[in-house]
């Protein structure tokens, strides 16, 4: 699901904006090819204490996986490269992207059987930790480049540039402490042509998108004006694989303007690209069917091909069909969609030059909240630091970008139904993760089957 930002536009100085929902199996070649399939993308100004001065980058990848789907697990693919683009003076041209390239090194474990060693079939045989590692016959590794070549490195144990990614939550008998265990592989690490070192950690997490996905998908199957926690969060007992990144702000932007853009993509290393994901739910609810994965595989710089998708929403139209009571937005084109999904909100988050695109975009002047002021609304609910100015992972994107579809930035007289609170029934909000790096929360485990 693909979650875009059916957003928003003001005027003037402030507004929001939305769609709804997110990008998990959003288009038909992504589904054959799980490991390249990001799923989320999440860009803030770092609200850990003392950490304001950075931008945390979130890249989901892999998505619906199962605590329990061993005996291999969700090791990320050596023959893809996951990248990070970010594009700093509105051209939709990336101007610093960090690369990830996986490097998987199999021990091929044996025992004795019969006076035979034998490989065994599995990837531990035995529990093990980050300073235990004997029975683990697998180590995943990754080497973070910039697009140049050059590489980042570890600024602790010797400046060495290979990094070392936690194994998936197997269950608590491998691995006693998996918070433990995880927490040990967030490294800090200097990036070329930066002063100041950032951190990066890539590994398996918790789940951290909140939506009634089963309802939503058999034609919106629940109560859209219900309450905002009546339903089951469908991916609660998921996990997902994240690459996060923190940068400081002063190596991320031109030095004028604050705004910068970001987008996340898989390409396998002949340059293929699989996926792309910046806002929200582009591809999953925006993007025609016949086009869905022609969006994976462009660039923002070539996103005039799809605008009559954003200027001439579908989803509106449906929702009133399903529910006639539910009037669409009757003002066309939508100028509101296209401020937050394609350029930015004029006083907001639009950078002084722009050209339409889809991308995630972060104003960097203003300043981060903390977990417990930010409002799960973003700008909606009066928090400007919160989405689409970025994105954090309380914020509930579905219930923002439904209400922006409805028209909830325009009058009344062209969206009847624009100022109704609509919803999944499934909310989130910040203080349901971390407020440290890398935020979402750890993994579920495979092992006991009895844990909440």
């Amino acid at each position: 699901m693909k979650r875009t930002v059916l957003a928003v536009a003001c005027a003037t100085m402030v507004c929001g904006g939305v769609v709804m929902a997110s990008s998990h199996r959003e288009a038909p070649l992504i589904t054959k090819a799980p490991k390249a399939d990001a799923t989320d993308l999440y860009m803030f100004r770092s609200y850990e204490t003392g950490r304001a001065g950075f931008v945390t980058f979130l890249a989901n990848y892999q998505p619906f996986q199962d605590p329990q789907g061993g005996p291999n697990f969700f090791m990320m693919d050596p023959d893809m490269v996951y990248t990070i683009q970010v594009d700093n003076n509105g051209d939709a041209v990336s101007d610093h992207a960090f690369q990830f390239r996986f490097n998987n090194t199999t021990k091929n474990i044996t025992i004795p059987v019969n006076g035979v060693q034998v490989a065994v079939p599995l990837q531990n045989v035995g529990p093990f930790s980050e300073a235990g590692r004997a029975n683990l016959n697998t180590i995943e590794s990754y080497v973070l480049t910039t697009e140049d070549g050059r590489a980042a490195n570890l600024t602790v144990g010797g400046g060495a540039n290979q990094f070392t990614k936690p194994f998936d939550n197997i269950g608590n008998k491998s691995i006693a402490d998996y918070a433990r265990y995880a927490n040990a592989h967030i490294a800090s690490v200097g990036l070329p042509g930066c002063a100041t070192p950032g951190r990066v950690f890539v590994g398996q997490r918790k789940e951290s998108f909140f939506i009634n996905v089963g309802e939503i998908f058999d034609l919106i199957n629940t109560n859209p004006l219900g309450p905002m926690n009546a339903e089951q969060n469908d991916l609660a007992r998921k996990n997902i694989t994240t690459i996060a990144l923190e940068v400081p702000i002063a190596c991320l932007t031109n030095g004028s303007d604050p705004v910068i853009g970001a987008w996340t993509t898989a390409k396998t290393r002949a340059g293929v690209q699989q996926s792309r994901l910046g806002m929200p739910l582009v591809n999953e609810v925006i993007i025609g069917l016949k086009d869905k994965d022609k969006f994976n595989a462009s660039k923002p710089a070539d996103d005039a091909q799809f605008a009559t998708y954003v200027t001439n929403p579908t989803l509106p139209e449906i929702i009133q069909i399903l529910y006639p009571s539910a009037q669409a937005p009757n003002k066309f084109p939508r100028t509101d969609l296209v401020a937050t999904f394609l350029t930015g909100i004029a006083g907001l988050n639009q950078p002084a030059t722009v050209t339409p695109a889809e991308m995630l975009r972060l104003n960097t002047s203003i300043a981060p909240k903390a977990a417990s002021a930010q409002s799960n609304l973003g700008v909606l609910g009066g928090d400007t630091a919160g989405f689409p100015n970025g994105r954090r992972p309380g914020d509930d994107i579905v219930d923002i970008e439904l209400r922006v579809a409805m028209g909830k930035l325009l009058s009344t007289a062209d969206a009847p139904a624009g100022q109704l609170p609509f919803t999944d029934g499934a909310t989130s909000n910040a203080t349901a993760f971390a407020s440290r790096f890398p935020y979402l929360n750890t993994p579920l485990p495979g092992s006991p089957n009895n844990t909440p």
